[in-house]
């Protein structure tokens, strides 16, 4: 096992906030395994890149030795996280959460190992809680603190309804530490007070309190807002290796680096080297490729990551892409119309040419259609189409 100063440089790799890290190398100077929690809320099928930010540090506790506990909230499912909502969310039923769950265990295997992953269903304990023990734990904490919450309270002063079963999400997440008798705890940001609960319930339980650690909230594609699939900013583990690929390959430049930090395997010595390689005139592109491949090799195995390439982007029915696929780099200031694009990158006759094609429906951009509104934004790499023979990949730098 490394030291309790290597462990911790691997933990705190790309976290937000660690708390308390003096309780953490207490537990770690012990010398025992300790008990490492995350829990997931199966209200959707499938995972994406941003689910697997919490994935990823449980796997690195469990190269430091730790026993990692995959916690499916099975329970918690049915009643809604609140973290971060304007609105009350409508509660799941037993069956959709179950159903969920099943694709999450084998999702999450493609990173975890499952012989030394621990999965767990907090139904397990809650569905054995008496209405005493319910009444217990919710004794635990008051409404005043409850509404220090930051989403609760805006919905408070906005008047906008809080159910009851709400304020038994935390309380119940809280419990799930003691169920579990977690030493960590990891969890979003967003998750930060529900973190927190965990620790006092433990105390009120007598058991020494969890340390958390949260981990940022990973951006889509777009580089500005959280990674989610209604926002279709996403990268789904369960998507084509070619369209992981085009998608990681077109991130934007400056989101690469927030990309390897929480995504990668590497090393931090070697992210630090792709970093210095593009700061002395490397092309972000061939970086965003490392990463494309080590992500799709992840989930997809190794051959598919060493073709993915040859079908990135390519949603057509014509069959792959072209092998000697043109690479255009094009400089501005803002973003530019495709029409403009098309011209520029030689792809049409002259800006008449481009726009009969976008009238006809003839131009594909990552092989969807798009009409003469698109913009190509600064910082993206793009495969475009026009007609049936015209190909490019399509950079889009800052001037």
């Amino acid at each position: 096992m490394k030291t309790v100063q290597e462990q911790l440089a691997v933990i705190k790799r790309g976290a937000d906030e660690l708390l308390v890290e003096s309780e953490l190398v207490t537990k770690l100077e012990r010398g025992t395994p300790l008990r490492i929690k995350a829990g997931f809320d199966p209200t959707a099928p499938d995972l994406h890149l941003g689910h697997t930010v919490l994935i990823n540090k449980l796997r690195q506790f469990q190269e430091l030795g730790h026993q990692v506990i995959f916690l499916i909230g099975d329970f918690t499912g049915m009643i809604g996280d609140p973290s971060g909502k304007s609105a009350t969310r409508p509660p799941l039923t037993r069956e959709q959460v179950l159903e969920n769950a099943e694709t999450y265990k084998a999702q999450v295997f493609k990173i975890l190992d499952p012989a030394r992953t621990e999965v767990a269903f907090n139904a397990t304990w809650m569905d054995q809680l008496s209405p005493a023990d319910f009444i217990r734990l919710s004794s635990q904490y008051t409404v005043a603190r409850m509404l220090e919450r930051d989403d609760f309270s805006k919905r408070y002063a906005g008047n906008q309804p809080i159910a009851i079963h709400e304020f038994l999400y935390p309380l119940v997440q809280g419990y799930d530490s003691v169920a579990l008798r977690a030493d960590v705890e990891l969890g979003g940001t967003d998750q930060k007070f529900n973190l927190l609960m965990g620790r006092e319930l433990q105390r009120a339980y007598g058991q020494e309190a969890q340390c958390i650690l949260t981990m940022p909230l990973l951006e889509g594609l777009d580089g500005v807002k959280k990674m989610s699939k209604s926002l279709g900013n996403y990268v789904g583990i369960q998507e084509a290796p070619g369209v992981m690929y085009n998608k990681l390959v077109s991130i934007p430049d400056t989101l690469m680096w927030r990309y390897f930090e929480l995504l990668s395997f590497r090393s931090l010595e070697e992210i630090a080297q792709f970093r210095s390689d593009v700061e002395q005139g490397a092309n972000p592109r061939d970086i965003k490729i490392k990463l494309a491949e080590e992500i799709v090799a992840r989930f997809h195995g190794e051959e598919a990551a060493q073709t993915a390439h040859r079908s990135a982007g390519n949603r057509m029915k014509d069959g792959e892409l072209p092998e000697d696929l043109p690479d255009v780099e094009l400089e501005t200031d803002a973003a530019l119309p495709v029409a403009a694009v098309l011209n520029k990158a030689g792809l049409v006759k002259n800006a008449a040419a481009a726009r009969d094609l976008l009238a006809a429906g003839s131009v594909k951009v990552d092989g969807e259609v798009v009409d003469r509104g698109f913009l190509f934004e600064i910082g993206r790499t793009y495969i475009c189409q026009a007609g049936k023979k015209a190909f490019a990949r399509i950079s889009v730098r800052q001037q």
